[in-house]
């Protein structure tokens, strides 16, 4: 029988409309405030102070289109938000500024969320939804240039979520993504070529994340399993056997 939810800590109000996404940022919490960030479908992100429990700033981009993703770049004073304004926002929020500094315009029109890669050196790779409705867009940041564009032979359906990777050994970076029918897909970036592909649900995959370390994943799907996947040393990908959990499935995230 599974355990009941922990009690809440605190629990933080105002942000006048459903919350899609949240961030963490956290990072030397002797020398710096600990800050949520939380994305809403009025279009808001809200700058969350987790020590006075209140809200320190509110950023408007997306004219009232929903907030589907927030991330910072390396620093609290570089956000980056997905909207379905079919926008993707760059923000300064450096010395109390909150300024759009650049957009990138994504063309897809689905609830898919962008993933960012550091590639050191002041440069990130950002996995956008493609305007073909099965592909995906990888570009350079800062400048915004074209990587690749991933599209499956197979019929699919559209891309429901994507993470960026990139393995120890310092090959190409890889990307898995997460797609309507339900399967999960390796890609090679440098070799734009699909590496291994598992179907592991039978209705849309709505959310995974993956352990480099373990290399072990772990995906949710529309009709609330989660089901936990391997990858083995010839890059390919395999259920883990066991009945997967049932539960009302909203997304995944890493364990420190």
């Amino acid at each position: 029988m599974a355990l009941p939810p922990p009690d809440p800590q605190f629990v933080l109000r105002g942000t006048g409309a459903p919350v899609n996404t949240l961030h963490f940022c956290c990072r030397n919490q002797e020398q710096d405030k600990p800050l949520l960030f939380s994305g809403s479908a009025n279009g808001a992100v809200h700058v969350w102070n987790l020590r006075t429990r209140r809200t320190e700033s509110v950023l408007e981009g997306h004219g009232g289109a929903s907030v589907l993703w927030v991330q910072t770049l390396n620093s609290r004073d570089a956000l980056i938000s997905q909207g379905r304004d079919l926008r993707v926002c760059m923000w300064d929020l450096a010395e109390g500024r909150s300024v759009v500094t650049d957009s990138i315009l994504t063309e897809s029109v689905g609830f898919c969320q962008c993933s960012l890669l550091d590639r050191e050196g002041g440069h990130w790779l950002l996995a956008v939804p493609g305007a073909d409705m099965a592909a995906v867009r990888v570009l350079d940041l800062p400048s915004k240039t074209p990587v690749c564009t991933l599209k499956p032979d197979a019929k699919l359906g559209m891309p429901m979520c994507l993470k960026l990777w990139q393995p120890d050994s310092g090959s190409s970076p890889l990307l898995w993504a997460g797609y309507e029918d339900g399967s999960v897909s390796l890609w090679n970036l440098s070799e734009r070529s699909l590496l291994s592909r598992l179907a592991c649900h039978a209705e849309p995959v709505m959310s995974l994340d993956f352990d480099p370390g373990k290399l072990r994943g772990v995906s949710g799907s529309s009709e609330k399993a989660i089901n936990s996947w391997t990858l083995d040393g010839q890059q390919s990908l395999k259920v883990r056997k066991g009945d997967p959990p049932k539960c009302h499935f909203t997304g995944c995230a890493p364990m420190p």
